[in-house]
């Protein structure tokens, strides 16, 4: 399947999903839907926002325009995607200033006659919300998606499993943090999530932020790792010596838990069953209550996560989805990035050489990251 195959079987779904809901069209303003229609573009400036730079509009009939000012046009054209697959609309950036109407008008004329226009942002209050239905549009990975997200969590893995190996005790964990974010950027990989624990807040924090802390036994580093707009999700913890037996203990229950996470991420299950999971794997490891402390993780992609396990989820995983876990006990934690096939799931974020713990369920091995002795 090459690129405008992969443009057109996702504008199929979209098409399908405005036809159920009786729309006219529907613009795709965000950066992860971007992206993911785009198969892999960025319309991404200012990465503090979730507008990007143009919109996509998407008809009613899967005619496919792309909406931008004159300022971006010409690298949307060149870089990012073909007039072959998306008519292009440019615009004064002095108009799209003038009003915040004016992107949704301008679709509008667009549409065919009384079609009603959704959107992915608020842009306007004359286009309705309609994120949560294109969400599950993108949940089923393409074949040439699954293959850009295998490469991109394995370049992820391999850059952050080498570069733990280089670093020292006596660095502060903001250090760290950039020397993680310049590996995942050598493979041109983004970190917009970079967390670092070390030692004492470890042991507080699920979200640690990187701070002045001067890193002594033991270390967590925590990325997020986008590319083309897919996001891999992963977590490892190294100490300075040898693994203390209640961390080997923590460590082990936490890959208890993934693993029955990942044996149960099936076609057809909820988010509420596969939270039941992890509540029953923590307490017949010895933490009973520990889901509640942090989420468990779920369904990703273009998002870290599309959805979350809890108690009254009711979204189902679908084959060929991406899930990210991660299992937490204090102290701490467990996180790879996997697909779900109808056979099982795939670890595609595993670091070469990075010492793993064996679960075996029902006949089957899953891995989980060891803590890292240097």
């Amino acid at each position: 399947m090459n690129r405008h195959a992969e443009i057109s079987e996702k504008t199929e779904r979209v098409v399908g999903m405005l036809a159920s809901e009786n729309l006219g069209g529907v613009l795709l303003n965000s950066q992860p839907n971007f992206s993911w229609l785009t198969a892999g573009g960025l319309n991404g400036i200012d990465q503090s926002r979730e507008p990007g730079s143009c919109a996509l509009l998407i008809r009613d009939d899967g005619k496919r325009f792309i909406l931008a000012n004159r300022i971006e046009m010409p690298r949307l054209l060149a870089e990012e995607l073909d007039a072959e697959d998306f008519e292009p609309i440019e615009f004064p950036w002095e108009d799209e200033k003038a009003t915040p109407d004016f992107l949704a008008d301008r679709a509008q004329t667009l549409l065919r006659e009384n079609g009603r226009l959704g959107s992915d942002t608020p842009l306007s209050k004359k286009a309705s919300m309609i994120e949560h239905l294109l969400a599950p549009c993108r949940y089923q990975l393409t074949e040439p998606e699954i293959e850009r997200f295998r490469s991109l969590a394995h370049d992820a893995s391999l850059a952050i499993g080498s570069m733990i190996r280089t670093i020292k005790p006596g660095e502060r964990e903001l250090d760290i943090a950039r020397q993680a974010a310049d590996a995942l950027g050598s493979f041109e990989i983004n970190a917009i999530v970079n967390l670092v624990a070390a030692d004492e807040r470890l042991q507080k924090y699920r979200h640690p932020i990187p701070t002045r802390n001067i890193w002594k036994n033991v270390l967590m580093i925590v990325v997020c790792a986008r590319r083309q707009g897919l996001i891999a999700s992963l977590t490892r913890l190294v100490s300075a010596s040898t693994v203390t037996s209640e961390l080997q203990r923590r460590i082990g229950a936490v890959a208890r838990v993934n693993a029955e996470l990942m044996a149960a991420t099936r076609p057809g299950t909820t988010g509420a069953q596969l939270y039941n999971v992890a509540a029953r794997a923590y307490a017949e490891a010895g933490f009973a209550g520990e889901e509640r402390r942090h989420h468990q993780g779920g369904a990703c992609g273009y998002r870290t996560r599309d959805w979350v396990a809890h108690p009254r989820c009711q979204d189902v995983v679908r084959s060929n989805q991406a899930f990210a876990w991660n299992p937490s006990v204090s102290g701490a934690k467990t996180e790879e990035t996997c697909i779900a096939f109808d056979e099982g799931v795939e670890v595609i974020s595993r670091s070469p050489d990075w010492p793993q713990i064996s679960i075996e369920l029902a006949g089957r091995e899953y891995l989980s990251p060891d803590v890292l002795s240097l």
